[in-house]
């Protein structure tokens, strides 16, 4: 009797197993077969011009996307600046001094903004930013990805600070420190590396998004000049020479493509990497 209920354990054990090693396989080919087909694709535009010169007219062969990369670059920095700190400010207040209404609210709130689409966020700052300032500029398309990365790097923050024992705070604050020094010396110090592989996971969400740029940045065929001109950048580049007749240009947004996509890969490693060094975050 107790052979059976042995065999059958061991029947299970091993059908669920290769069932979720080929749920693994079936999630990981499609994955694997998209990067490679951006890398094969995308190595043939690499080269010295594409990193250094600037988009050629149409019918032209030749040229780089140069500007579009600066200005990716350019675009993530700004928008980490600005949301970043907000975020982790925010998520400090909601596990640390939110109680109440205001802190259901909040969360509720970014909870919503983690499911709108981005392209609203691109109308929203397009109606108060671009039409106030008439004219498209880096600085409102940097604020755009900053509110899309704002209300992840929040939540993100929030729990993070959570995980951390209560002993840590009793023990500081029973030594005399104020409740914001424990904050920031103790807790915070403790969370650190979860709430950088959060932020930095929240700059590669940003990284690829097109939608918003289209109604903020817009484009550029030149080099960056300042934050309040238009910008370049490689996913709105992408999104433009892929849907134009001529091979030239599908040659150039495969580069593009594979250039993106190995700046996200580069963040996601560096979140990773974070979140080792740092022991994953608020774990005792």
């Amino acid at each position: 009797m107790s052979g059976g209920r042995n065999y059958r354990r061991k029947f299970m054990n091993t059908l669920m197993f290769v069932l979720a090693m080929g749920a693994t396989a079936v999630a990981l080919v499609p994955l694997a077969s998209i990067l490679m087909y951006v890398v094969a694709k995308g190595l043939t535009a690499l080269n010295w011009d594409f990193f250094t010169q600037l988009p050629r007219p149409v019918g032209q062969p030749g040229g780089g996307l140069g500007n579009a990369i600066i200005g990716t670059i350019i675009l993530v920095v700004a928008a980490s600046f600005i949301g970043i700190p907000v975020g982790i400010l925010a998520g400090i207040y909601l596990a640390e001094f939110g109680r109440g209404r205001l802190a259901g609210l909040v969360r509720f709130i970014c909870d919503v903004m983690t499911g709108i689409p981005s392209i609203i966020v691109g109308i929203v700052v397009y109606g108060t930013m671009v039409l106030a300032m008439k004219r498209f500029s880096a600085l409102a398309g940097a604020v755009a990805l900053a509110v899309i990365m704002l209300p992840l790097v929040t939540r993100t923050t929030e729990e993070m600070l959570r995980l951390v024992p209560n002993s840590l705070r009793e023990a500081s604050l029973a030594l005399g420190a104020t409740r914001w020094r424990t904050t920031l010396s103790i807790v915070l110090r403790s969370a650190m590396g979860g709430i950088i592989t959060g932020s930095l996971l929240a700059v590669a969400r940003i990284a690829g998004e097109t939608a918003p740029l289209l109604f903020t940045a817009l484009n550029s065929r030149y080099w960056p000049t300042g934050l309040l001109d238009r910008i370049a950048s490689l996913p709105v580049y992408i999104y433009t020479y892929a849907t134009t007749p001529y091979e030239e240009m599908h040659r150039l947004a495969w580069g593009a493509a594979l250039v993106l996509v190995a700046m996200v890969m580069l963040t996601s490693i560096a979140a990773r990497m974070a979140g080792r060094r740092f022991g994953g975050g608020g774990r005792q």
